[in-house]
């Protein structure tokens, strides 16, 4: 059976249930209605273009052209990553942080998991590189943006048991370890929970969509569980490497606090 074809009305339809709730949110006044609209608009419009994007990439085939929308990509998800700490790093470490560490994580994982395991011909070919570091990207962002978030955070509010640790004659990094460590484990929960309830609670995108596209089911789930693994290891090395420079930054070489670092 061949693939359903959704219409623009259809598509019109659907968006007049997130209208909907946008009145309802607005109606008990919880401040989130504009926010859900834009939020509709920008998902809708970028979509839109990336679809144009893709189409014009995939025909050209081009290595170069790949690099350049992996660029975008990256450098987009590290602006979010920013965006989303309530107390960042001055002078754009913050940015500089999360988009290093999800560059290292994510390319190489990306990298090893389309010339190792999916064995595309050749590994960048656009039809497997784009949506592969597009899903990796997506999750290590969120996880990256905890973490980091997190930190930060407990660095500002525990800058007294911090100092009080640095007056035993600890390092900052002995200093900071558990709060490290909790921010590690808030950037992990969304991933562990969304691999524990795959296949039980919700039926991941990636796997849904094959089937959607009239693709075998067992084949569909091979390829969720292969990307699902990519992502959780993306995530982790992400978020170990961006804690792991977040706290550098937050020590001097004299393994002072620097909380004037932070805004």
């Amino acid at each position: 059976m061949p693939p359903v074809e959704l219409s623009t009305l259809d598509l019109c339809l659907a968006a007049t249930l997130v209208v909907a709730l946008a009145v309802l949110v607005a109606g008990a006044r919880l401040g989130m209605a504009r926010s859900l609209l834009v939020a509709a608009v920008r998902m809708a419009v970028q979509l839109s273009l990336v679809g144009l994007v893709l189409k014009a990439l995939f025909g050209s085939g081009s290595p170069w052209w790949v690099a350049l929308m992996a660029s975008v990509m990256l450098l987009a998800a590290g602006r979010e990553v920013a965006a989303r700490q309530k107390r960042r790093l001055r002078g754009g470490w913050g940015f500089a942080i999360g988009t290093g560490a999800m560059f290292v994580s994510s390319f190489a994982v990306s990298v090893f998991g389309l010339a190792v395991l999916v064995r595309a011909d050749p590994w960048w070919e656009p039809r497997y590189a784009v949506p592969v570091l597009g899903m990796l990207l997506g999750n290590t962002m969120t996880a990256v943006a905890l973490s980091i978030d997190r930190l930060n955070a407990a660095a500002w509010d525990g800058r007294e048991v911090i100092e009080a640790r640095l007056l035993l004659g600890q390092t900052g990094r002995e200093a900071i370890s558990d709060m490290g460590r909790e921010a590690l484990r808030s950037g992990l929960i969304p991933v562990v929970n969304s691999m524990a309830a795959a296949g039980l609670v919700s039926l991941p995108g990636m796997m849904t969509g094959q089937i959607l596209a009239g693709n075998e089911p067992s084949e569909a789930v091979r390829y969720q569980i292969l990307i699902w693994l990519l992502i959780a290891a993306g995530c982790g090395f992400g978020m170990l490497l961006a804690v792991r420079l977040s706290v550098r930054r937050l020590f001097d070489e004299r393994e002072r606090l620097r909380l004037d670092r932070l805004r």
